[in-house]
């Protein structure tokens, strides 16, 4: 794009009415397929280039973007920008390039693929899900995407990153009806890596599942309503650390008092079996990077480290308010955004117990496989959330499926209830929003066991009564 010397000139100027000053360019290639009604829908190829130039005095901040990434455009960026920011000290500028021990290896570049090789992996998930039942599944919907970003971030600190990003992405969702009752199945499958995603699990085998489990739900009973134990499947990702609690352990929202966890550094929050990670480093993942959009290294932060709050996600300006270090969460959509405190990888970490004996040891409860939307209030922790897959436990066995549960409670509660851990672990995927911004996030957690929990579903009269009905 620039080379340093330019890039340090450009800073120069924005540094003239600010404390700090940064630049982001990227340019970036994506490629977007859809296919609805047995139809490929859309084929979308696109280039997008910019920059980003934002200049902060204390607690102002001043950003402004530009599609041109010439030299003399982003010189009058910058000057409209210093000017729009306080009278600061001037001073020089000296870029130093960062490199990153992080690898994100990857073996089939998107770029390198025909676009008929992407329309082909597509229509094979669509014919696998419909392979499933003709008659039932009344929609099926896929849809990929990839993208290979190019990056080149420096600041008034010194900070020089030039980076590239790979990701991609695919996703079923199948519907199925049966009378009144409709039902979804979802599945999805993406990471930091190219085309290789699909060696582990081909695009039919995520076509098949999403449709088995709108299938499988269309016949579930109702779930039943209450207040009983909830078993957490590994299988099911981190939806609930990443709703309940993440959020909550973002900085600004912190600094804010919109976080139920402000002030709390130090004190118990969780059970001593839970630990929350946030991990931008891991390899492969959807939420992983080298650099986040600030320039700062990628790293593992505990958040909560056996149940106590030793530390929050801080971006670069968070963490000076705190006086603490950056954690590497300063995250962005494009260069048409100002970077913010934001998730990537975040965890419950494995425990030690193995998934079937928390089964065993509950005697009656709901187990829920497969998480889906809901509502977190971020200053008090109350969150609802939907249950597109979930099971009766009776006895200390998984028995029979049921549907239209929902899970009702606060996540601090929860967190500080849960009394086993599992020693598996499993991952979900997702584009989380935030301040209007949308960015590539994973969350994972093991099994795990909350003692009582609100379960949303219907009383046992009416159970027995659609029982009959259904049969």
């Amino acid at each position: 794009m620039l080379d340093k010397s330019e890039l340090e000139e450009i800073l120069q100027v924005a540094r003239r009415g600010s404390d700090f000053a940064e630049i982001f360019m990227e340019r970036t290639e994506s490629t977007r397929i859809g296919c609805e009604a047995r139809q490929i829908e859309r084929v979308i190829s696109g280039r997008e280039q910019g920059a980003g130039i934002r200049a902060v005095h204390g607690d102002d901040t001043a950003y402004g973007y530009t599609n041109a990434l010439d030299k003399e455009s982003l010189l009058k960026l910058a000057d409209q920008v210093s000017r729009a920011a306080q009278a600061g000290e001037v001073s020089p500028v000296a870029l130093q390039r960062r490199e990153s021990p992080v690898e994100l290896p990857v073996d089939r570049r998107p770029d390198a693929a025909p676009v008929e090789e992407k329309v082909g992996l597509v229509r094979e998930a669509e014919k696998a899900a419909r392979r499933q039942d003709e008659k039932l599944l009344r929609q099926v919907s896929v849809g990929y995407a990839d993208t290979i970003q190019q990056v080149t971030i420096a600041n008034t600190e010194g900070v020089y990153v030039e980076d590239e990003r790979v990701r991609c992405r695919m996703a079923v969702n199948a519907v199925a009806a049966l009378g009144t009752v409709i039902q979804t199945g979802y599945g999805s499958v993406g990471g930091t890596r190219g085309l290789e995603m699909f060696d582990n699990q081909q695009p039919a085998d995520l076509g098949e599942k999403a449709a088995r489990r709108a299938l499988l739900m269309l016949k579930a009973r109702r779930a039943p309503a209450g207040r009983m134990p909830v078993v957490l499947s590994g299988e099911a990702g981190g939806t609930m650390v990443h709703e309940a609690c993440g959020h909550g352990l973002e900085a600004d929202l912190v600094q804010k008092n919109l976080s139920v966890y402000s002030g709390k550094q130090g004190v118990q929050v969780a059970s001593e079996l839970v630990t929350v990670v946030d991990d931008g480093t891991l390899p492969g993942r959807f939420g992983s990077f080298r650099f986040d959009d600030e320039g700062s290294p990628a790293q593992k932060t505990v958040l909560i480290d056996q149940g106590i709050l030793s530390g929050y996600m801080y971006d670069h300006i968070t963490a000076a308010r705190d006086g603490e270090p950056p954690t590497g969460n300063g995250r962005r959509e494009s260069f048409q955004h100002r970077p913010i405190p934001r998730m990537s990888t975040t965890y419950i970490a494995s425990g030690g117990t193995p998934p079937e004996e928390i089964i065993r040891e509950t005697k009656s409860g709901l187990l829920v496989r497969h998480m889906g939307g809901g509502q977190v209030n971020t200053t008090n922790g109350d969150f609802v959330f939907d249950v597109p897959e979930g099971y009766l436990i009776e006895n200390g066995e998984v028995t029979v499926p049921v549907r239209g549960a929902t899970l009702t409670g606060n996540g601090p509660e929860v967190l500080k209830q849960i009394d086993m851990v599992g020693s598996d672990f499993g991952f979900s995927l997702g584009i989380c929003g935030k301040d209007g911004q949308g960015v590539p996030v994973s969350d994972a957690q093991p099994t795990i066991r909350i003692p009582s929990l609100v379960v949303g579903g219907i009383i046992e009269d009416d159970i027995e009564k659609e029982g009959d009905d259904d049969q």
